[in-house]
């Protein structure tokens, strides 16, 4: 980033974690964490308009001529409580222990800013290389679990395998899970994950018993290529079409949106006639029909999707009003009638509907 090495002469700006792992690989990076080897805010802020600052992780985001930019100071930290957020040990600590601090290998590597000089404490280029997923010591799924799921992204994204090791060390913790932990950043990374659409992530997730750090109940992969599904009818909340299979997920604190696209394909039932498919998914997210055809019956949701979601009654409340009749629970009945001479002969004009509605009245 050149707008910064006009104002640094210290050589001491290091980009750190993923986007030098994804320069190495000559990948597009989705994020960019510039570190500072000392107290970022008291060096960084001459850069320019300071915008925001975080005493607590020694990081400040600044306004540099129209460029914003987050710094990080170096630092080291402890889990003081297991699975939870770890506490800040000392800001301003060297480039090794804030390397050592992170998930994985391939995570720790940093680049100067003004030399590209790389620094690897850790073994990461080699592991880079032959494409494997290390931790950098044996707590490192106790301390934090999410770097499970976080392992499962990198390996789906770019390919990697988990290295022996740090394999045993997975299959350990998952026999034998600490289930007081931080699920807020348990569903980030399952988001993160799943938002990728990827099948295999889901066989892995399942095979391996990854799903138990949410669902301790078994859980059979179900026969469905949920990834070509989803291709097929794309939504918005694509990791929820996954992960909203789990038998249970009140671990996961969901969204008032959320829980209603569970709640509702979990409380439908079996539907077997066009109006009953109709009159249940008319209402729902695309996502709640998904995991009902994933679960419950893939030839209804499929119908709807494809065939009956487009058709619409063109006769309103205000056509009964004008044909004398006033406002009751009979409109629903009206209503329902006519979707369902519709749903058997789409090309019902309005006029057709109308005349229907008049022959109830005789």
């Amino acid at each position: 980033m050149d707008i910064i090495n006009i104002y640094d002469n210290s050589n001491n700006l290091y980009y750190i974690g993923g986007i030098v792992r994804d320069k190495l690989l000559g990948v597009e990076s989705f994020d960019v964490d510039i570190t500072y080897v000392g107290n970022a805010i008291d060096y960084c802020s001459k850069f320019g308009k300071v915008i925001q600052i975080n005493p607590d992780f020694g990081t400040i985001r600044v306004d540099i001529d129209g460029h914003i930019v987050d710094f990080a100071s170096t630092r080291s930290e402890i889990y003081p409580h297991k699975g939870h957020l770890p506490v800040v040990t000392k800001i301003g600590c060297s480039l090794k222990e804030d390397a050592l601090r992170r998930d994985f290998t391939v995570n720790a590597l940093a680049m100067n800013v003004s030399t590209d000089e790389i620094v690897d404490y850790t073994g990461g280029m080699e592991d880079l290389k032959h494409k494997k997923l290390r931790v950098l010591h044996d707590q490192s799924f106790i301390d934090d679990p999410t770097r499970i799921i976080r392992g499962l992204k990198f390996r789906v994204r770019f390919g990697f395998e988990l290295e022996e090791h740090t394999r045993k060390l997975q299959e350990s913790y998952l026999s034998n899970i600490n289930y007081d932990m931080s699920y807020k950043r348990l569903k980030k990374e399952l988001i993160e994950t799943f938002n990728l659409n990827s099948q295999k992530a889901f066989e892995l997730f399942i095979n391996e018993g990854i799903y138990k750090l949410i669902s301790p109940e078994n859980f059979v992969l179900p026969d469905v290529n949920i990834e070509q599904l989803i291709k097929k009818y794309p939504v918005k909340n694509v990791w929820l079409v996954y992960v909203g299979l789990l038998p249970d997920l009140s671990k996961i604190e969901l969204t008032k949106e959320e829980r209603k696209i569970i709640e509702d394909f979990r409380a439908a039932g079996d539907l077997k006639t066009d109006f009953d498919i109709y009159k249940t998914f008319e209402n729902f997210a695309p996502e709640s029909i998904l995991l009902y055809s994933i679960v419950k019956n893939k030839v209804a949701a499929s119908r709807y999707f494809e065939i009956l979601k487009d058709i619409k009654i063109s006769v309103t409340g205000d056509d009964l009003l004008n044909l004398g009749i006033k406002p009751s629970p009979k409109y629903q009945e009206i209503f329902d009638y006519i979707l369902k001479e519709k749903l058997t002969n789409p090309t019902l004009t309005r006029e057709a509907e109308l005349e229907l509605v008049k022959k109830m009245r005789i």
